[in-house]
């Protein structure tokens, strides 16, 4: 049987039952659809997560109170409230070789009222003048911290892009206005750039003020939440890192089995979120791949009833010579057919469906040449799986009883 045959044949018997083959195919586009967008949601929100993460900076160094770090990829847990850096850690850090800068930081949540009576509970970040260096911030409109406000430890706010717009509106100048953080006056003298970002580390909605005034009046201490650390360069993450951990185990006289403190790269840290977001995006398409199985016994149950209603044309065609590779092929074709066609038009509605997620929902999507490639290499799979039993069962009938069928 020749190939533009066995085509003609499959088109035909499939337009045959023009309602049956539609429902078929049905199953197949929701499941393929289902899976293409769940994967674009997915991999669209790992990639937002991961460029925010590299936005912080590419050389970024972490050092956080408390232990538990115990290798690469692993994220310091059990910190709590505990206390062990200090403002005099962070100036030694200063004298390490391959270390760009050093961004000392207190950070608390507080209610920061504005003159117009706009209120808003934002993270409040004592921080020094390199914090803008350690974290690739620029200032948009005003100045931001300097020496001399560290120094005499100056009520002086330098407001995140969120946070200006919460406190002052649009349209809004907060540049020599005074808020009102924990019941003190701040004088605003600068507003950083947009920048983006989620949850504690988000800049855009942060109130920045010196960090000698953040310990005198807020946190009444030496200690500080956190230290950030530039390096020079990406290269020389690894032997900074090192000497960090040294410097603080002879600081702090612990042992380095159990340290009081945890130093994270950014390359941990994207190797945890990448972790978290895979498996994420797994459990969404493994989720949406329990359709594909529905559709693939919808193919199943289809093609065995076409075998049924078909006997007396089967043992015809074997009492005329076809031979039971020809009979099984062309049951075969048709299951294929039937995916293939499905898995067309569920590329296309899941692409779809994701861009209008995506538009409604302000979620990051997707879609992928590796997720199409799946779609279509799962397509043909079904196709075979599903369509082997009927296109067997077809081949072995018996001639002379197919065609005594009713």
């Amino acid at each position: 049987m020749f190939a533009i045959d066995l085509l003609q044949e499959t088109a035909a018997a499939l337009i045959g039952n023009k309602a049956r083959t539609a429902l078929t195919i049905l199953g197949i586009v929701i499941g393929i659809a289902s899976v293409i967008a769940m994967v674009a949601i997915g991999q669209g929100t790992s990639n937002s997560i991961e460029t925010s993460i590299g936005g912080l900076g590419s050389n970024l160094l972490t050092v956080m109170p408390g232990g538990g770090q115990s290798g690469r990829g692993q994220i310091s847990a059990g910190r709590g409230n505990m206390q062990t850096l200090t403002v005099d850690d962070a100036e030694a850090m200063r004298g390490l070789a391959g270390v760009a800068a050093v961004s000392p930081e207190s950070s608390s949540r507080k209610q920061v009222t504005s003159p117009l009576g706009n209120n808003t509970n934002t993270t409040i970040m004592g921080a020094l003048p390199d914090y803008l260096a350690v974290h690739n911030v620029e200032v948009a409109t005003g100045s931001f911290i300097s020496e001399a406000g560290v120094a005499g430890a100056n009520r002086v706010a330098v407001l995140g892009a969120t946070a200006a717009t919460d406190l002052f509106g649009e349209d809004g100048d907060p540049i020599g206005e005074t808020i009102r953080i924990n019941r003190m006056s701040f004088k605003i003298i600068g507003v950083l750039a947009a920048k983006g970002g989620s949850g504690m580390s988000n800049v855009d909605d942060m109130v920045v003020i010196p960090l000698t005034t953040m310990l005198q009046t807020m946190t009444g201490g030496q200690y500080v939440s956190s230290v950030a650390v530039s390096a020079e360069s990406r290269g020389a993450m690894v032997a900074v890192k090192q000497s960090i951990t040294d410097l603080l185990l002879g600081r702090h006289d612990v042992e380095a089995e159990n340290p009081d403190f945890s130093v994270m790269s950014m390359d941990d840290v994207l190797t945890a979120v990448s972790s978290v977001t895979g498996t994420f995006t797994a459990f969404l398409a493994a989720i949406a791949g329990i359709s594909l199985i529905v559709g693939g016994i919808g193919i199943m149950n289809m093609m065995l009833t076409t075998v049924t209603e078909r006997t007396r044309e089967i043992g015809l065609r074997k009492a005329l010579g076809a031979k039971r590779a020809d009979i099984s092929r062309q049951f075969l074709s048709e299951a294929v057919l039937l995916t293939f066609i499905g898995g067309a038009v569920g590329v296309a509605v899941g692409a779809g469906a994701a861009a209008v997620v995506a538009r409604v929902m302000s979620v990051t999507t997707e879609v992928t040449p590796e997720a199409v490639f799946l779609a279509i290499g799962v397509c043909a799979a079904i196709g075979i799986l599903f369509g082997y039993y009927p296109a067997r069962r077809a081949a072995a009938l018996h001639p002379i009883e197919a065609l005594r069928h009713e």
